[in-house]
């Protein structure tokens, strides 16, 4: 680009070197643009679905979309917070809630046909500013949409997982004889479709948790959303690979249990440690003795 800038300068005027020099800038401009607006609608299209870990089908393309840069990003941020949330979880708290309040914004400016970027400034702004005051209020609310996360997709990963097992039993048996089978029972009482039972109970109890645990609190939200995007950066990473891609999103898709798992399984273990690096076991250790 420099190359032919120069080249352009060279051979031409110099009105018309400034004007090849801002029409490159132009073009720059519109390109990152058009990369925020990608990464904004890839993560307001992933984040809008309750149980977007249990539906691999749609959640794979969409990852394939980030890109290698974003997907490096997403791993370093992801593991920072999943290992040390709880160190800087103040700013954390602050940082997730502008995030939350920008793709929230950037939805309803997409919807009311206005400037979407605005919105989401000014509704992340918004909540940047209401959350420093709100601390305490803040972390139960992050650890509430952490409960309502994990029991979501872990409702619909079991429970389409229930009827690809109940179908196939019924497959092979038939209706009647079927119909007595436990699989079948717990597939016609476990809809996966009924997901949002799943993050009721999960927000009910983390976020009344919240304010009687605040410090499991922070290192459930922390380990929760820094497993969560370390996983989706990993994920986009392999699948940016012409060698893996292909077998990657093949295993991803095999069931409806595994991503949820390839998250929530790091998370527990990041929980863990965050809980032993705080002491936080050592307290609960000494108290019980």
């Amino acid at each position: 680009m420099l190359t032919t800038l120069a080249q352009t300068a060279s051979d031409s005027s110099p009105a018309e070197a400034s004007e090849a020099a801002a029409a490159a800038a132009d073009g720059r401009t519109i390109d990152l643009w058009a990369e925020a607006h990608h990464v904004f609608s890839t993560s307001v299209e992933i984040f809008s679905r309750g149980d977007t870990l249990a539906k691999p089908d749609e959640l794979i393309p969409e990852l394939a979309q980030l890109g290698t840069i974003w997907a490096l990003v997403f791993v370093v941020i992801g593991m920072i917070c999943l290992l040390n949330g709880y160190k800087f979880h103040k700013v954390l708290t602050v940082a997730l809630l502008v995030v939350v309040g920008a793709l929230l914004g950037y939805w309803m400016g997409l919807e009311i046909s206005g400037p979407p970027f605005v919105v989401a400034g000014c509704v992340g702004a918004l909540l940047a500013v209401l959350s420093f005051p709100l601390m305490k209020f803040a972390v139960a609310a992050l650890g509430g949409l952490s409960g309502a996360f994990i029991g979501a997709n872990l409702w619909a990963g079991f429970g389409r997982v229930m009827d690809k097992a109940a179908a196939d039993r019924v497959a092979a048996q038939g209706e009647e004889a079927a119909a007595g089978e436990l699989i079948v029972k717990a597939a016609n009482a476990m809809p996966a479709d009924a997901f949002w039972i799943g993050a009721l109970v999960g927000l009910v109890v983390c976020g009344i948790a919240a304010f009687a645990l605040s410090k499991i609190t922070i290192h459930l939200f922390t380990s929760v959303s820094g497993s969560t995007i370390a996983v989706f950066g990993a994920i986009a990473l392999l699948l940016s690979i012409d060698g893996t891609r292909e077998t990657v999103a093949n295993e991803l898709s095999s069931s409806a249990l595994i991503i949820p798992l390839l998250v929530f399984v790091p998370a527990a273990i990041g929980f863990l440690l965050q809980e032993m690096s705080s002491g936080g076991l050592g307290e609960n250790k000494a108290a019980a003795a």
